[in-house]
């Protein structure tokens, strides 16, 4: 006799694969050593320098890398077994930031001079770009390999809120560790992070390549590039991120609105910046167990609309409680945006493109959040910091329209209707 009881929905589902448990495992505590790196070769390089452009560079001596490799990347990501490859991927970072924790010895540092280390330095970063851009399209095609496509939702859902973890807790865990502690032992406790994440793939099975190009390299990487744009809803959703983050690049200008605009000081500032990740990880963890993917493209289209009237209602707040809601509220729309968009593009891409469709996918939202800063610096300079963050919220809500007008027939599309063409 058949239970008239309903079928409840779990979860945990996509937790229950040993082999996605372990590429949570290798995500995290890799996302996690790299958050701390980043803060600490930060701190470090402008104690040498004290020169704010050498901060700048930074970002410049890994995006660079990064953006051009990425699409070669997703072309070898496709052709290669993917645990293969992320051991080669993690063990160059590894081998990087040996080279970091070497120099930063004070028995070895003391040898070389400022000039050198920092010239190493910035060496080391632009290694890690470009090992970076392999990363991302090799992660994204052995994550559909190991879950079933029916669980792509819940396992997105998973996947980036374990990613958000790393990416709020590394920071914290780096300036408390540099700071009770010395830059050695901080790129000590990285290599150790990078270790556990090397040591997690083992624990992956071997799934063979699902791409054996017939083609030469160039028509290979084309087709990925003009895959994405035939696909009026993919283009559509890494668009939507694309252009919402860079007009919406607000948080960067969270500084001068503590200082400037509502005179606080160093302990509400950090609240400030606490408080969009806080409310990505909470939202992501109630989309764990209410998924926005019912009707995928019109939730993208409302998260989306949120996250840019939160953004307008944070640039015209006076009281520091209401902007810190505001903050919170913009954290949690980008994550329903995040989860919505890397589940689509897991949907619809074919598993033989996966690594050179990942990799466009990373080439317009891998520096998104670079450009949005730029872009929210230099309008903030011509316009003033509240009318700056008034114009990209209202930007970002005219894309959200534009992008409606032109995609009014996905919004009726449930879940069910998705497939890769």
């Amino acid at each position: 006799m058949e239970s008239d009881q309903p079928i409840r929905k779990d979860p945990y589902i996509a937790l229950r694969f040993p082999e996605f448990r372990a590429y949570l495992s290798m995500r995290f505590f890799l996302t996690f050593g790299y958050q701390i790196q980043a803060v600490v070769i930060g701190w470090y390089i402008y104690h040498l320098t004290e020169d704010p452009l050498s901060l700048g560079l930074i970002g410049l001596s890994e995006a660079i890398p990064a953006i051009g490799i990425a699409l070669y990347g997703g072309y070898v990501a496709d052709k290669s077994e993917k645990t293969k490859l992320l051991k080669l991927i993690i063990g160059a970072m590894f081998l990087c930031s040996g080279v970091l924790f070497l120099i930063t010895l004070p028995a070895v540092s003391g040898q070389i001079g400022k000039g050198n280390i920092v010239g190493m330095m910035y060496g080391m970063i632009f290694c890690i770009g470009i090992a970076r851009g392999f990363l991302g399209p090799t992660q994204f095609s052995l994550m559909a390999q190991i879950i079933p496509r029916e669980h792509y939702p819940n396992s997105s859902t998973w996947n980036s809120t374990f990613w958000q973890i790393a990416s709020i807790a590394g920071p914290a865990a780096g300036g408390l560790i540099y700071g009770f502690s010395n830059v050695s032992v901080t790129f000590f406790l990285i290599l150790v992070f990078f270790l556990v994440s090397f040591a997690s793939i083992f624990f992956i099975k071997k799934h063979p390549p699902q791409y054996v190009p017939k083609e030469n390299i160039y028509e290979s990487l084309s087709q990925g590039v003009k895959f994405v744009f035939r696909n009026k809803m993919m283009l559509g959703a890494m668009s939507l991120d694309l252009f919402s983050v860079f007009f919406g690049g607000a948080v960067a200008l969270i500084p001068v609105i503590a200082k400037d605009v509502l005179d606080v000081g160093a302990e509400q500032f950090g609240m400030m910046r606490a408080a969009p990740a806080l409310g990505a990880v909470l939202t992501m963890f109630a989309m764990s167990r209410y998924s926005p993917m019912n009707k995928p493209w019109r939730n993208l289209l409302f998260a989306v609309t949120g996250f840019g009237l939160s953004i307008i209602c944070y640039g015209l707040s006076r009281n520091f409680y209401l902007t810190l809601f505001f903050l919170f509220l913009e954290g949690a729309f980008d994550s329903i945006s995040v989860i919505i968009r890397s589940t689509l593009v897991q949907l619809l891409t074919p598993d033989e493109m996966r690594g050179r469709v990942s990799a466009v996918n990373s080439m317009f939202i891998g520096s998104s959040n670079e450009i949005g800063a730029f872009e929210s610096g230099l309008t903030a300079r011509l316009m003033g910091t509240v009318p700056a963050v008034v114009f990209g919220g209202c930007m970002t809500l005219g894309i959200v329209s534009f992008t409606y007008l032109k995609t009014k027939k996905l919004v009726s599309l449930g879940l069910k209707d998705i497939h890769p063409h």
